[in-house]
């Protein structure tokens, strides 16, 4: 097997609490011990229900944010341990496209400013040549040129994730970072951004980690996937293989929400009880298991946490994967 382009090993992102009562709080478990890898030209989609720390496993990665512990290594090269400087130089290579198009602009810069920055910064063209590569950027996302003097208010959401899209290829990255890139977007859109994105991966071959909630969106565009709850990864593996036998009851839960476009097409809703567990005070055992659904539950699963291990093509974090549902 090749060296994948990101190497992510044993990521943990605790936030501890502050304030009058932060002595006597537990730490937030955003993230704690993920690990995964993602190919050159590859997407890995990231999947989970909100609040499991798929989006802070992506900020963790760019160091938006600091990590409490892990490595995560780019091209062999560990972003946890680089200076300010290294870092600069790095993070031309690694971009992310945020979740919300209308705050990720600054609306007093117009498309053309906020697309040349990061060109400027990292000097990739001489300043004459800018908005001719600009022009051509906004036109490789499917936007006129022209609209490079116009202001983020003046477009709509698809227009504005493309204009985002555009800023991240403006330094030339092999890694993107997609934080739920479509999840605000019309259907419609949904499918033009995604369309877009794989085109220009084709093209460019650069490789995504694909952040999202919707296991429709993951299947299109998503080599592989992981599926997160409160903080780990409880199943991993090829997308199609995943999502048609899925081996963990979480993820048989989740894809039994994906609704069906055939109304005549009958499906079991699996509906998990109570809510999930606080990521200040997961429970022992399995993280799960307070609300899994699996007939072979035992105490086994309240006391030993289940770790990632190989069923057929997959590999999934339970203790009871292979017994029959």
């Amino acid at each position: 097997m090749s060296t994948p382009l990101l190497e992510v090993r044993d990521l943990v992102k605790y936030y501890k609490a502050t304030g009058f009562l932060a002595r006597n709080t537990p730490p937030v478990r955003a993230v704690d011990g993920v690990s995964f890898t993602v190919g050159k030209g590859e997407t890995l989609g990231l999947v989970g229900e909100s609040g499991c720390g798929k989006s802070t496993v992506g900020r963790t990665i760019l160091r938006l944010q600091g990590a409490t512990a892990g490595t995560v290594r780019f091209d062999g090269t560990d972003l946890l341990a680089l200076d300010r400087s290294a870092l600069r130089q790095a993070r031309r290579r690694i971009q992310i496209i945020f979740q919300d198009p209308y705050s990720s602009l600054n609306p007093r810069m117009t498309v053309g400013d906020a697309i040349a920055e990061g060109i400027e910064i990292h000097d990739l063209a001489p300043r004459a040549g800018i908005p001719g590569r600009v022009a051509r950027l906004l036109e490789e996302v499917g936007l006129d040129g022209s609209y490079a003097s116009r202001y983020p208010h003046e477009f709509s959401g698809g227009q504005r994730q493309r204009i985002g899209i555009a800023r991240a290829l403006g330094v030339e990255p092999d890694f993107i970072v997609c934080d739920e890139p479509v999840s605000a977007l019309d259907v419609s859109v949904q499918a033009q951004v995604l369309n877009l994105l794989a085109d220009l991966q084709a093209r460019r071959g650069i490789s995504y980690l694909f952040i999202a909630h919707d296991l429709a969106v993951v299947r299109q565009i998503a080599q592989r996937v992981a599926v997160m709850y409160l903080g780990r990864i409880v199943e991993t593996g090829p997308t199609e293989e995943v999502l048609a036998r899925p081996a963990h009851p979480y993820t048989r839960a989740l894809l039994s929400a994906v609704p069906v476009p055939d109304p005549t097409t009958q499906r079991l809703r699996i509906v998990l009880a109570g809510d999930p567990p606080s990521p200040s005070n997961p429970p022992p055992g399995c993280p799960f298991h307070p609300r899994c659904p699996h007939p072979a539950r035992d105490a086994r699963c309240s006391t030993e946490r289940p770790e990632l291990h190989q069923i057929g093509r997959s590999e999934v974090a339970c203790h009871h994967a292979e017994s029959p549902t």
